[in-house]
């Protein structure tokens, strides 16, 4: 009785090791699973760019087709004119302003106003497909892709009287000439400088140092506000959780605040908060370039 009682003992694993087994399995799992979620994270970060570059050139398409940009489109439909959500808000005028109800409101730098999403990008008017259920362009998480055009021309850039909205209007851009700069549009570097960015300025000192494009370059910004929007769906949450430099890129209100914030990811230990917006923009010389190439300026 005693030989096959001292087998049975020797033929098992003690709880020790079952312990040790089962700790390197739950080690190589968290391994494997921290190794597939970085590979989804960096396969939508890819994805993401890739989808902004195609807006990218599908706006310099649009472009010239019409000889101007379009204007951004809105999450709800408006009513004078009448659009669909996703589409551009347009007027009989040539202005990036429409009437959701509540009178006309104008749309250049996005933002949200009485409950609506501005400055998104316009998927309908660009052809662009990847598109919600509300017809509304997304990045790789299902974020909203957004979208900003210059309204203004710069002060002595443009000989005689000029008008505006110049960059959303055809005729407008045939009459002004190409001599004519971008007035508004400017991409800094962080909110975390004295004097502190305003809707005129990137602050800091010395001057233009918190500038990475300046208000004479740029004439329309495309951007996605990456993986964290869900959590940060308006500038005032952006704001509350400290997120001050996405913050920035959520407040234009509509034609208010043109500056935007633009660096490399950081986290939530970050001075200025999380931060995992992409960028790319159309500066003013590639856009004469493609309307003149076209035929289409002077």
């Amino acid at each position: 009785m005693s030989a096959p009682t001292r087998f049975s003992r020797s033929s098992g694993f003690t709880l020790t090791e079952l312990a040790v087994v089962m700790t390197i399995v739950a080690f190589l799992l968290g391994s494997l699973m921290y190794t597939l979620s970085a590979q989804t994270e960096q396969r939508n970060f890819e994805e993401t760019r890739r989808r902004l570059e195609q807006a990218r050139a599908r706006v310099l398409s649009f472009a010239i087709v019409n000889g101007r940009l379009p204007c951004p489109a809105r999450s709800a439909a408006t009513t004078t004119p009448v659009t669909v959500a996703g589409d551009e808000v347009r007027n009989a005028a040539g202005q990036c302003s429409g009437d959701n109800g509540a009178g006309a409101v104008e749309d250049y730098y996005g933002g949200t106003v009485s409950g609506i999403t501005f400055g998104l990008l316009p998927a309908r008017a660009i052809g662009y497909q990847q598109v919600n259920p509300a017809r509304i362009a997304i990045d790789a998480w299902g974020s909203p892709i957004r979208y900003a055009v210059a309204k203004s021309i710069a002060a002595g850039t443009c000989s005689g009287a000029f008008t505006n909205p110049h960059w959303v209007n055809a005729a407008n851009m045939k009459a002004n000439g190409i001599a004519c700069q971008p007035g508004d549009l400017l991409i800094c570097k962080s909110t975390g400088v004295a004097p502190a960015i305003s809707a005129t300025s990137c602050g800091g000192a010395p001057v233009g140092a918190n500038q990475i494009m300046s208000q004479g370059l740029v004439v329309a910004i495309i951007y996605s506000t990456g993986k964290n929007f869900a959590t940060a769906p308006d500038a005032a949450t952006a704001t509350a959780a400290g997120r001050t430099d996405e913050a920035a890129n959520l407040n234009g209100g509509g034609n208010v605040d043109p500056v935007f914030v633009y660096h490399g990811p950081t986290g939530s230990d970050f001075a200025n908060g999380e931060f995992d917006d992409q960028f790319t923009w159309i500066t003013v010389g590639e856009l004469y370039g493609k309307l003149i190439s076209a035929g289409l300026l002077p």
